[in-house]
């Protein structure tokens, strides 16, 4: 019974535990989705698959997304990628695009994927989405121009 309760325990208070992330760079960071309007600085910390962004104007916290199984919004709560796809972004969207974006990694399954020097390059058309995404050392640029969604994430000089 003691190991049991000791079990349950674990597993309850390990879900709250802090994530220690490896990576933590600083950025400035631009989003702009029919909910979410920013341009300011930013740190994106990462470990594995998992993410958060953390975003900051005049050096104070004022919104945290963080990323791994669910998609938790500072002041919203946790959902479902696909529920955060639906209403954040588009529900066109594969439930990784978020995720894939803030790593810089190729979305829609690396679908018109053209590598370059300093990345790559994805051109993706469909009905309801026309997408420019770029990735290189200095910038992430993610631009879904029928939607007017835009996510840019550079380097701070």
């Amino acid at each position: 019974m003691k190991s049991f309760i000791l079990w349950v325990s674990l597993l309850l208070f390990g879900g709250c535990a802090f994530k220690q992330y490896v990576l933590t760079e600083p950025k400035v960071i631009i989003l702009k989705t029919p909910k979410i309007k920013f341009a300011d600085t930013g740190y994106v910390r990462s470990t594995g698959d998992s993410v958060e962004v953390e975003l900051f104007t005049a050096g104070q916290v004022v919104g945290k997304i963080a990323i791994n199984h669910l998609v938790c919004v500072q002041d919203e709560g946790c959902m479902s990628k696909s529920g955060f796809n639906e209403s954040y972004l588009n529900e066109a969207y594969p439930d990784t695009i978020l995720q894939h974006i803030l790593l810089g990694k190729p979305i829609f399954d690396s679908e018109n994927l053209k590598k370059n020097n300093a990345g790559f390059e994805q051109y993706i058309y469909r009905n309801t989405i026309n997408i420019i995404y770029k990735v290189n050392e200095k910038q992430i640029y993610f631009k879904d121009k029928q939607n007017k969604i835009l996510i840019k994430i550079k380097e701070i000089p």
